[in-house]
């Protein structure tokens, strides 16, 4: 005797690019899905990048699946806000079944169903869920030795909205990767900047943009990849601040100092600098505190898969939290290929009689 039906066959957590492309394929295929996302408007992580982010890559080239994004007024590369606008009328465009803001505490076995619990006290059924909560939502800061003691200000670039408020300070950007790079870039312009990182950072040719960081993860992860001396999806593009601040001489890092003191920090030999701000431009971990609860949550956030599908939990998937959970998948290009193959296998795992067919 089986159970009632469940409150529908797939449930999406998370509205953001990942979200979105899994609901594209989803719609396709005539399944029976709703997006639940915990944000105030579209626009997933977009929402909380700082006001000058712009991407690496040409429009043409950061699309979601079906509807191209037009080719950015600002030099080729769109901005946060283009992207913003892009997702906002990308989601409208095909009318996905969205609840927002809608946020799950927990999901949880239900019998033959999945469980996903609300903040409001109410569950919902599914036969699977794809989580797509991404990273955003968990910034990753380094322990470091006396970080208790000090007295400046400390922010992670998930806070950061621009330069302004550091006008006239010293301030320490940490963090080898392109938003370190963008970041230090806007902040020397109106402050003492240093720029620390654990290993000299990876510049891409001047003429090279992020298409080729989105080959080169793709690669890799069908293993054809020769991996020695590559950054995964970190190696800098040389966008047009980045190349402004080459030019004022600043784009200059040191290695990392040995420990905080209450005003500053000590680096390797000794010596001593009075810092205002530290900003940590260091990465996140998977968003995933809401599967906590079905015990396949390791302690980094990662859940262990099979091409999207947990192991442990085979009714759940995961979608665009980085490389582990599909090539590139936290990327928009990226979430479109991961989704393009996930969905067909999900479905046909729910033995879901998927109508696809263009």
């Amino acid at each position: 005797m089986g159970m009632t039906k469940p409150d529908h066959d797939v449930i999406v957590i998370g509205g953001g690019q990942a979200g979105l492309a899994v609901a594209y394929y989803l719609r396709r295929a005539n399944a029976d899905f709703v997006i639940l996302d915990a944000g105030e408007a579209p626009g997933g992580a977009w929402q909380n990048t700082w006001d000058s982010l712009r991407l690496f890559s040409p429009a043409g080239y950061s699309s979601l699946p079906g509807w191209q994004m037009t080719a950015s007024k600002s030099h080729g590369y769109p901005t946060r806000n283009e992207v913003i606008d892009y997702l906002t009328r990308y989601e409208a465009r095909y009318e996905f079944p969205i609840r927002r803001p809608c946020k799950v505490t927990g999901v949880e076995r239900s019998g033959e169903y999945l469980g996903i619990r609300l903040e409001t006290g109410e569950m919902l059924t599914s036969r699977a869920v794809i989580s797509a909560t991404g990273t955003w939502s968990k910034p990753f800061i380094p322990d470091y030795p006396g970080s208790q003691d000090f007295k400046g200000e400390m922010l992670h670039s998930a806070f950061y909205r621009g330069p302004e408020r550091f006008k006239d300070r010293h301030v320490i950007i940490v963090g080898g990767g392109n938003s370190g790079a963008q970041i230090l870039a806007e902040i020397s312009e109106v402050a003492n900047a240093v720029w620390v990182t654990p290993t000299p950072p990876a510049f891409l040719p001047d003429d090279v943009d992020g298409r080729i960081l989105f080959e080169r993860a793709t690669a890799r992860v069908k293993g054809e990849a020769d991996t020695a001396g590559e950054q995964s999806l970190g190696s800098i593009v040389m966008v047009q601040p980045v190349k402004d601040a080459r030019e004022r001489g600043v784009l200059n890092a040191v290695r990392p100092f040995e420990q905080f003191v209450a005003d500053g920090v000590v680096w390797k030999d000794g010596t001593k600098s009075a810092v205002d701000a530290v900003i940590w431009c260091t990465g996140f971990r998977p968003a995933t505190d809401h599967l906590r609860q079905l015990g396949i949550v390791d302690e980094t956030g990662r859940v262990a898969l099979d091409d999207q599908q947990a192991i442990a939990e085979p009714r759940l998937w995961m979608a665009g939290y980085g490389n582990w959970a599909g090539a590139a998948s936290a990327t928009l290009i990226g979430a479109g290929r991961t989704a393009r193959d996930m969905v067909p296998r999900m479905l046909s795992a729910l033995a879901i009689p998927s109508k696809y067919g263009g």
